[in-house]
């Protein structure tokens, strides 16, 4: 098993999922591994933030039952379930090289060598690593270039009479986007196409969301990229000659920048998934393995003048996913249908021959991927983010569902006791929107006249997955009330 997991990479960065981006920008290597196995289009993190997304997809649980909520929360020592400790107790060599994120020492893996520096971030240039029996260790070079040489070479020289885990987790593309040089001079004289929300009427919005979130545009005076690119110490050059223009012409000069050096870092996770695909297939086992892609959570690329991910939006919390293994596995197909990145764990653990813990809130999606009669994907998905207005992002903390067609969030605006949280409520309010008329979310329904009876059934089936996965905010008796005072039935 080769599970590649980049850091905020969204789909529409992807070739192969025929975004407005698709035109300018390739992922050669990316489309090669969507082309020799399975694209699912409807992917989602549960809490679309690093830390819980890696906890949830390491033990299939949601964070409020694994402890990791929030950024600044860690697994405790020995935690199970553990998918890695899980395989490796049924005689796979495992391995780790990359970002880890967890705040504690990985468990389960043979060897290991993540990144250090501070919050686990690790930097672009010369990082340092966390060795296992070494300790800290700095390496030149470039980041996605380095855990790929980790990577190629462990698969070069692992034990040939075991099956293997390698989970292959790259830094890129988190901000700032820092590209590798023989990147420099993509997009050289080539505009990039805009979202048509990035100058979003915001009306339709309820009061929770309205105001809030860091921006492309200088439209957030507390955060946006526009004022990071025009510092003159910025990493990859400053944005000059924007003093005189307007509004309009300085988002729009961000927004090229922005998507400029995402997408030119973005290139270097191309580049590595191709190597790794190389050396499988000169080892003769590349139809032997199932190779997985995804990453903790999507990212907005100016799509409703938002930067990072968290919101419940689709940029922020789809995530690509895409899996290869043609002995079971159509080649070239196309999925919809819920999955989350609690499912992960169950799917890979069912693969290698290793019962599911019942601990584990995910199920296993392999009879999904291989067409078994009567496998469906999940008919509705629960999310949540705690981490209230954390980092100047600015976003509410939420939860809510999505089913195929509709996504109800009701955005509480509370940091409770949720770890690293701004203690500054935001009002509270719900928002509806209709994901097949209205894939971009730019018309909130909740309030429609006659909208009433869907409502009803939608906050039911929110309260039945919240009982479901055990997340009812009893300690937080004012969770009810709000949602009783703005609407709840």
């Amino acid at each position: 098993i080769l599970f590649v997991m980049s850091d905020d990479h969204a789909a529409n960065a992807i070739s192969a999922y025929a975004s407005r981006l698709a035109g300018v920008f390739r992922t050669p290597n990316l489309d090669r591994l969507a082309e020799g196995g399975l694209l699912l289009t409807d992917f989602f993190s549960t809490n679309a933030i690093c830390t819980p997304a890696r906890a949830s997809i390491l033990t299939g649980q949601y964070g409020h039952v694994n402890g990791v909520r929030t950024l600044a929360d860690s697994l405790p020592a020995g935690y199970s379930p553990n998918l890695a400790r899980l395989l490796s107790s049924a005689g796979y060599a495992t391995a780790l090289f990359g970002k880890w994120h967890l705040h504690c020492e990985p468990e389960g893996f043979d060897e290991f060598k993540f990144l250090s520096g501070e919050h686990g971030q690790g930097t672009y240039q010369d990082p340092e690593f966390t060795e296992k029996g070494r300790g800290v260790v700095r390496h030149q070079g470039y980041v996605t270039d380095i855990i790929t040489d980790m990577s190629e070479q462990w698969l070069k020289s692992r034990p040939t009479d075991r099956p293997f885990f390698l989970m292959c987790h790259h830094k890129a593309p988190h901000d700032f986007w820092e590209y590798p040089r023989r990147h420099e001079h993509d997009f050289d004289g080539v505009e990039i196409p805009v979202p048509d929300t990035l100058f979003e009427d915001r009306s339709h919005r309820s009061v929770a969301t309205r105001e809030y979130g860091s921006s492309v545009t200088p439209r957030n005076p507390v955060r946006s990229l526009y004022a990071d690119f025009t510092r003159p110490d910025y990493v990859t050059g400053p944005l000059i000659g924007t003093e005189k223009m307007s509004f309009r012409e300085k988002g729009l000069a961000a927004y090229q920048k922005y998507l400029k050096d995402y997408l030119r870092t973005v290139s270097g996770i191309d580049d590595s998934v191709g190597r790794l695909l190389d050396e499988l297939e000169r080892q003769g086992t590349l139809d032997d393995t199932v190779v997985v892609y995804t990453s903790d959570q999507g990212m907005f690329l100016g799509e409703h003048d938002y930067q990072d991910k968290r919101w419940s939006f689709e940029e922020g919390l789809q995530a690509p996913f895409m899996i290869r293994y043609p002995k079971t596995i159509e080649c070239g197909g196309v999925r919809t249908g819920l999955m989350a990145n609690i499912d992960i764990a169950p799917t890979l653990l069912e693969y290698a021959g290793v019962p599911v813990p019942s601990a584990m809130q995910g199920r296993s999606f392999k009879p999904v991927f291989e067409g078994v009669p009567g496998a469906e994907p999940r008919d509705d998905l629960y999310f949540r983010y705690w981490m209230h207005r954390a980092h100047r992002h600015d976003v509410p903390a939420h939860f809510g569902i999505r089913t195929d067609r509709w996504k109800l969030t009701f955005f509480y605006g509370l940091p409770l006791d949720a770890s690293g949280a701004l203690d500054d409520p935001t009002p509270a309010g719900w928002e509806l929107y209709d994901m097949i008329t209205d894939p971009f979310e730019c018309t909130n329904l909740y309030r429609e006249p006659g909208i009433e009876p869907l409502v009803k059934n939608l906050k039911n089936r929110l309260f039945n997955a919240r009982q479901e996965f055990g997340d009812t905010d009893k300690d937080y008796p004012e969770i009810a009330e709000l949602m009783r005072v703005t609407g709840s039935e």
